[in-house]
């Protein structure tokens, strides 16, 4: 079956900051574009970044496809808009089901890994998620995704999608048939993503709402943390073990022991890398006359913090939890 996937170029500097190996400004005469300033400008301004998630991989067979369905639905409760235009309370998963004929692709995914001697089977379906920070309207927020998900899938993918407003953060689950109506499967790649993450941006500025699409380490963040689950149960008190080796792990990392290998060698050098893009964007800003933003980039890169691998953050904040409940049985005792 054809794959439909999104490339970049491989081995592309990680800044050019706002293009990504897409015309930036070694491309451009050593100049930066209107666009590329203004995402220069958004981003040194900590303008609210947009979110853009896969959810989980259980959705490759017609019983998760069907349950998350009736999650994003609230079981029927939520309009489940889709890509007709219908908008209908109590259309439910099952429906969806069988107009987007997803038994007939797990019939031809089954005969697929026969005929190739098993492995694991693709997605039926996609599940994604597309958010904004608490206070971003949540009608514009799905008003955005609906922009969107019409510009990339529209007479392609089949797709289906509602607006959460139950958390903080207003976010609107979409759900893509993995393969379209061509016959073409659609892989999700890094570059996908970042692709959809600027254009959910770019519908909600188009809307009004500040919106941003940087790359995590161009803002000098590290990776997401992978052992929250731990964190959150020692912070429970679930584990007494993890709590002794948390307290045990975390005084070894944080008096001064330092981690080698490749992971910490790969943040440090991106962060090299970042903060010498960064400072390559502000000499061509001075050099064009935007002093101000040039200080302001400047401003930016020396308030990064230190790089931190996911094991250090968790380590730092599990060590203070442990600390803030020592002194709190001290003040008790």
């Amino acid at each position: 079956m054809p794959k439909r996937v999104f490339r970049i170029r491989e081995g592309e500097p990680l800044l050019d900051i706002v293009s990504y190996g897409r015309g930036g400004p070694r491309e451009n005469g050593g100049r930066l574009t209107r666009d590329q300033i203004e995402q220069v400008r958004r981003t040194v301004q900590r303008v609210p970044e947009v979110m853009v998630k896969v959810l989980p991989r259980a959705s490759n067979d017609l019983t998760a496809a069907g349950k998350h369905f009736d999650y994003i639905s609230r079981h029927g409760k939520l309009d489940l808009e889709t890509d007709d235009g219908e908008r209908s309370v109590g259309r439910n998963g099952k429906m969806l089901l069988e107009e987007w004929d997803l038994d007939i692709d797990d019939v031809r995914r089954q005969s697929d890994l026969s005929s190739t001697g098993g492995g694991r089977p693709p997605k039926l379906v996609h599940k994604l998620m597309f958010s904004m920070p608490a206070g971003t309207p949540a009608d514009t927020v799905l008003a955005a995704v609906r922009n969107l998900a019409r510009e990339e899938f529209w007479g392609q993918h089949r797709y289906a999608f509602v607006l959460h407003t139950d958390e903080p953060h207003p976010h609107v689950h979409v759900v893509l048939r993995a393969v379209s109506e061509q016959g073409v499967r659609l892989n999700i790649r890094k570059a996908t993503l970042r692709h959809w993450r600027s254009a959910f941006a770019r519908h909600l500025r188009v809307l009004g709402v500040a919106a941003n699409a940087t790359e995590r380490a161009v803002r000098g963040g590290g990776r997401s943390a992978r052992k929250d689950g731990i964190y959150r149960a020692s912070l429970r008190g679930d584990s007494t073990y993890v709590r002794t080796q948390a307290e045990a792990v975390t005084d070894e990392l944080l008096i001064g022991a330092k981690l080698v290998g490749a992971g910490r060698r790969k943040i440090v050098d991106t962060r090299r890398r970042v903060e010498a893009g960064w400072r390559e964007v502000g000499e061509i800003l001075f050099r064009d006359g935007q002093s101000d933003l040039a200080n302001q980039v400047r401003r930016f890169v020396g308030a990064m913090l230190p790089p931190r691998l996911d094991e250090e953050r968790v380590a730092a904040a599990l060590l203070e939890s442990i600390r803030a409940r020592k002194v709190e049985r001290s003040l008790t005792s």
